[in-house]
């Protein structure tokens, strides 16, 4: 018995009218706020005035600069999960602990992290400590206090704790690899290397692509918590992004929402192109 068309779509309208309503209904609103002045219950319409003060504050600015920064941590963190993956794939002694560990971070709250982490890294913490005891005290540096380190301090935080979620994936997709390639891989004299670069590397190519897609999400948009709890964008705004700042915007004494729309708009954008622009690209690559 053949079923209309329009048949499938209506047992996907309830789900579509759902997300609809969780997401597209915020995002309107949010762009209706941006074009507003909010005093308590008062709007008044001003047009892109929020726009020209958000673009013109230094510290927006300078969070934009974080948050171009932090994406440095996408390649890292993909080389990170690929090696750690690749390594665990040939099952090494105790990989199945290994394993375990390295993904412990990942489901870990990101508070905690955050606590944890930012008494590890400060003055007299567990890491410098340790440092001093083996008598290396030139690198025990003020890894959360100076302005010139804790944003890469922040950075290596996140990559060590979303490393987890990129090396599962990829060790999933190698499961459903052929051995058979790998074996004639060996047969043929291949090095560990070659094997990584011709046959690892482009059984993941998908996974990879997503995985960057998610890496690039994080690190524009998910990375509030860690700075948040570990230096809330100190010292000296050194660890200042586009999330903190609309937050304090948002909530803080030197509130504007309208302000504060403004900016998520404007980071919601930056963020689509980002993510359209590698998507249209990889498409237009799997053409060619």
């Amino acid at each position: 018995m053949r079923h209309k068309w329009w048949e499938s779509w209506l047992f996907l309208l309830p789900t579509l009218a759902a997300i609809v309503f969780v997401f597209g209904y915020p995002v309107v609103r949010l762009f209706e706020f941006s074009f507003l002045r909010i005093f308590g219950r008062s709007m008044q319409f001003i047009g892109l005035r929020n726009y020209q003060f958000v673009l013109r504050d230094p510290i927006f600015r300078l969070a934009m600069q974080h948050n171009a920064f932090l994406l440095i941590g996408v390649p890292v963190l993909v080389l990170v999960a690929l090696l750690l993956a690749a390594i665990l794939y040939e099952e090494p002694k105790g990989w199945r602990l290994y394993r375990f560990f390295i993904f412990v971070p990942y489901i870990l709250a990101i508070p905690v992290v955050g606590v944890i982490f930012s008494y590890m890294m400060s003055r007299n913490g567990v890491v410098n400590e340790l440092l001093r005891s083996l008598g290396l005290s030139f690198l025990a540096l003020d890894w959360i206090g100076n302005p010139k380190l804790t944003l890469t301090t922040v950075l290596a935080v996140i990559v060590w704790k979303e490393a987890g979620f990129g090396i599962v994936l990829f060790l999933a997709r190698l499961m459903s690899v052929s051995q058979e390639l790998y074996d004639s891989a060996h047969i043929d004299g291949c090095s560990w290397g070659q094997t990584l670069r011709y046959i690892t590397i482009p059984q993941l190519r998908m996974v990879i692509e997503f995985f960057v897609i998610v890496s690039i999400i994080n690190f524009l948009a998910w990375v509030f918590g860690y700075v948040f709890v570990m230096t809330a964008g100190g010292p000296a705004n050194a660890t200042q992004v586009m999330e903190l700042w609309i937050f304090n915007k948002s909530v803080r004494v030197t509130q504007n929402p309208g302000m504060a729309a403004a900016a998520s708009v404007l980071l919601l954008l930056v963020s689509s192109i980002l993510i359209f622009t590698l998507l249209n690209l990889r498409i237009r690559v799997g053409e060619e």
